[in-house]
């Protein structure tokens, strides 16, 4: 008996029985995911900005975070209200123009080229599951604009009040249950300081990524540019598969417009702004833990987008990320025992 006192004593074993219970918890919300996951978004990069903001503007922190906010959610109004109809006109006529290319074309060799890419499970997986994304969110605005706005809501009061929720929450390390608190403590800080930095540096690339993209596409004389520039940056969004699942409308599209040229200097862009992204962005935004082999991003892929859905494209990375981080896993050389 009192070994195994003994044993649930020890920090390890303490630490993984919490860390499932943590789990159990989380899945047992499941329904709750979507704001749980946009709530903890939200706060985190608005909390990267804020700090931003306040390193050149002496302002009360109240007022710097109510100002972001009003800026941003205005921003967002004014956005869907004036460009919401254009961006679900032009993704309809991306759609219809990518149908008709399919059934216009039924000999085409490029066509028959990207469906033998297409056609493998796991492509066929992630290419599903990236326009599934877009349509739902488009299709589905109501739930998802009710979810964002809670979000928005909730970060917005956690920034508020930060320094008094750390003093509150400080107040369970005397309680009862002081180990669940600093066990809870060290896996919130793993959680902030992995997840939130690869999702932080995850949009930033999708940013520049569609910035970048957009000048190449209106370049090149591609129609509907708002409904591609949504298209590639929710799925770019999504590491290295992404930039497959946006190649194929986007080569159907350049190869209507102008034939095989436009298709050639296409991917040439896009190799020219992934090189970016591989050489410069990824280097200065990630971790050494983020830099994954493509063979392991693709093995978690699979896993989290079976598991997760569509969230899990996008946060599968991440939560691995933060795992690894969990588990010690660093690219420092161990050390050697000397001989003697």
């Amino acid at each position: 008996m009192d070994s195994i006192t003994g044993l649930f004593q020890k920090k390890g074993v303490k630490r993984f029985i919490i860390f499932a219970l943590i789990i159990i918890i989380l899945f047992s919300v499941r329904s709750m995911m979507n704001l749980i996951l946009l709530t903890f978004i939200f706060s985190f990069l608005m909390n990267r900005l804020v700090s931003f903001t306040t390193k050149y503007v002496r302002l009360n922190h109240k007022l710097i975070v109510i100002f972001l906010y009003t800026v941003i959610v205005g921003l967002l109004t004014v956005s869907l209200v004036k460009y919401l109809p254009i961006i679900t006109l032009e993704i309809s006529q991306l759609i219809k123009q990518i149908t008709n290319f399919s059934t216009q074309s039924p000999d085409n060799p490029l066509l028959g080229f990207l469906e033998s890419v297409i056609s493998s499970e796991q492509i066929k997986s992630y290419v599903e599951n990236g326009f599934s994304f877009l349509l739902k969110s488009f299709t589905d605005i109501s739930k998802t604009s009710i979810q964002v706005l809670l979000a928005i809501i909730l970060s917005l009061f956690f920034l508020l009040e930060k320094p008094r929720l750390i003093e509150f929450t400080g107040k369970f390390k005397n309680s009862k249950i002081a180990p669940f608190y600093y066990e809870i403590e060290f896996f919130g800080k793993k959680f902030s300081r992995t997840f939130g930095k690869v999702i932080e540096a995850q949009f930033i690339i999708a940013l520049v990524n569609t910035f970048l993209s957009v000048i190449v596409l209106m370049i090149l004389g591609f129609p509907q540019i708002i409904g591609l520039a949504i298209m590639i940056f929710f799925l770019g969004l999504i590491p290295v598969a992404g930039v497959i699942i946006s190649l194929v409308p986007l080569t159907i599209i350049g190869f209507t417009i102008g034939g095989i040229v436009t298709v050639v200097y296409l991917l040439i862009a896009i190799m020219v702004i992934h090189a970016i992204e591989a050489y410069i962005l990824n280097p200065k935004l990630m971790s050494s833990k983020t830099d994954l082999p493509v063979f392991y991003t693709f093995i978690v892929l699979i896993f989290s987008q079976n598991f997760f859905g569509v969230w899990g494209l996008i946060i599968g990375i991440p939560v691995f990320v933060f795992l690894l981080d969990i588990l010690d896993v660093t690219d420092k050389e161990p050390v050697q025992p000397t001989g003697n």
